[in-house]
This record gives C-alpha cells, structure tokens and sequence, in this order.
C-alpha cells in the first residue's frame, strides 16, 4: 500500500469514527485532503475495497472502513507512537478523584473508566496465591468487639468485627495490633494460617482475636486465589447506533454478561511488542457476537509485581488514539495505587 493511500484509508476511518456515516470521495477531498482531487480519491477508494480494506453498504453509498482497515489504523498508531494529549490530564485526576477506598478499588477504577469515556469497561484483579500482609489493626467498635483490619501488600483490604476480652481497652488493642503486625508482616496468607496455631499456645493475645485473623485470612486466601473480572457500563453499548436495534444489542449484551467468556479474551491477549496495551479488532476477540466490537486492553501492577488488566470495549468505531491513551493513563495510577506509591484522596 502506497502513502497516499494509507492518507485516504486513515482520514475514511477517522471520519467513520466521528460520523457514523459513509464516507464519500468528496467528503475526503473536502474535509482532509484538498490537494488530492475527488476522482483520484474515488479511484484509490475502490482499489482499497478490492483490497478488503472498506466496504460499501450500498451502491450509491460511501465506504465504511473493515476490521482489516482498523487493524492497520491501529497499528499504525502504535508504530508512530501514542502522543499525549488535552484530555491525559483530566483523564488522570478523574480516577484519582473518583476512586473510593482500596478494598473498593477493582468496582470504582471499573465505574470511573466506563463513567470517563461512556464505554463498557473491565477491570481483571489477578488471583494472589501469595498474597502478603502489610498490616493488622484492631479498632476498638464496643465493650468486648473491636474490628480486626487485614491489609494487604496488594492493596486489598477486609475486615471483620471480632469479640475481645473485657479488660482490653484501646491502649492495649494498639499493642497487640503492633505486636501481630510485627510478626506476620511479609507473610502470605497461607503462613500466617500455619502459624497461627504454634504462636497462639505462647502468645499474650487474646485466643478469640487469633481466631479472627484466622477466619478472616482464609476468607481472603480463598477469595483471591482466582482471577476475578469486574463489568461496569454495559448499558452504554446501547447509545451507539451500530446497537440501537435490540436483535444487534441482544448477542453483544450476552457475552458482557458472561465473565467466562470475557476472561477469555484477556488470557488470550498479546500486549503489542514493547507496549503493555492490546487490541482486539472485530473478528480478533474470537468471539462471534462480538465481530462488530473492538477491545482494548492495558496492564497494571498489583502488589509484588502481578499483573492485572482493564479494558474498553465497544464499537469497532472507535477513538483508538484517546481510548488507548486513557487505559495507559489509567492504568499506571491504578498501580500506583495498588502498590502504595500513590493513594486516592
């Protein structure tokens, strides 16, 4: 494929994604490329339909870009490289803002993307087998019940309410806190189950506090010892026309509803050479229902170094440079986040 006509098939697919109308020679010469006539446009326009590259809908009609024709788009920004722009910034603050509390963070970091650019996002948590402790609290709540607080190195955070001895006042809550704290600090939730037990006959605390870090850490070790996937936006695939007829909507509002099937798409992801995004194009997804959709994935860091994912999905139509750029964005301060380096406020 020649320059010129890389220039025609990017400004067919950039109108596309604006317009959701066919795009015609004249509507090319006119909108992005004066110094190339209308004829000559048409001409190259059908040689890029030979070419599988578009399709017109009808004989009268304009083009409308192919899934091959958006795969090279895309490509060809990936070669040239994601440029910053306007809207990184406030894409960022966004999430930082609108992200609640670290054992909320997998639903929140899902709204706030599918709020922020009005697709249906994902958010994968990866299963933690060796999920560390960070640190242990004990609130006092009432006389004989405080709250006990796992948090882990991964950001994850539970709790529980446990029942205490009377004569344990806050003072002594905080010591014990720090005394569990100290101990099973870097230990993965397995450890601390298995020596739980050894340390309950020698240790000063309270057996009923003991019991508690031990329901809550297998609760927890259960609880993340599989990948787990978090939808949210699913009703704004409607408000794109390609999905305003319910029997189009109908298969594509299927598979979103089916966290199988959109774990496989993510285990069958290949991050772009030297970038952490991918992209799934149409046909790509492997998935029937979703011929007609493109997603579009990013990594992010979890604790020590697992690696979790968030996604966009929606039409093949589009804004590959802007959705691409706020899953990366969105993506590093969810690590950032998730590894301690940054809270949100």
């Amino acid at each position: 494929m020649n320059e010129r006509k890389r220039r025609i098939l990017q400004a067919v697919v950039e109108d596309y994604i604006m317009t959701a109308m066919p795009v015609g020679s004249r509507t090319i010469s006119r909108k992005y490329l004066q110094e190339i006539s209308s004829a000559t446009i048409r001409n190259e326009m059908s040689d890029l339909e030979e070419l599988g590259y578009m399709m017109q809908p009808h004989v009268s009609a304009g083009r409308v870009p192919s899934a091959k024709a958006y795969r090279l788009y895309v490509d060809m920004l990936m070669a040239s490289g994601l440029n910053p722009i306007k809207e990184d910034k406030a894409a960022r603050e966004y999430f930082l803002q609108r992200v609640s509390h670290l054992d909320d963070v997998v639903a929140s970091t899902a709204q706030v993307l599918s709020d922020f650019t009005h697709y249906v996002s994902l958010v994968m948590m990866p299963g933690q087998a060796d999920l560390c402790i960070a640190t242990l609290h004990l609130v006092p709540v009432s006389r004989a019940m405080a709250l006990l607080v796992i948090v882990t190195d991964g950001g994850i955070i539970r709790d529980t309410m446990v029942h205490v001895a009377d004569s344990l006042d806050t003072d002594a809550l905080y010591a014990i806190s720090r005394m569990l704290t100290d101990r099973f600090a870097g230990k993965t939730l397995k450890e601390v189950r298995r020596k739980l037990r050894e340390f309950a006959a020698s240790a000063p605390a309270d057996p009923q506090v003991l019991q508690g870090i031990e329901e809550l850490s297998d609760r927890m070790a259960r609880e993340n010892a599989t990948d787990t996937i978090t939808v949210s936006g699913t009703h704004n695939i409607l408000n794109f026309p390609e999905y305003h007829e319910a029997e189009k909507a109908r298969p594509v509002l299927s598979v979103l509803e089916n966290r199988e099937r959109l774990m496989q798409i993510i285990k069958t992801a290949a991050t772009r050479d030297g970038t952490d995004l991918a992209v799934h194009i149409g046909p790509e997804t492997g998935i029937p229902e979703m011929e007609n959709c493109s997603v579009v994935l990013a990594e992010y860091t979890v604790g020590q170094g697992n690696r979790g994912t968030i996604g966009i999905i929606g039409p093949t139509r589009m804004p590959y440079a802007r959705v691409l750029n706020t899953l990366r964005l969105v993506g590093d301060a969810l690590s950032l986040v998730l590894t301690g380096g940054e809270q949100a406020e």
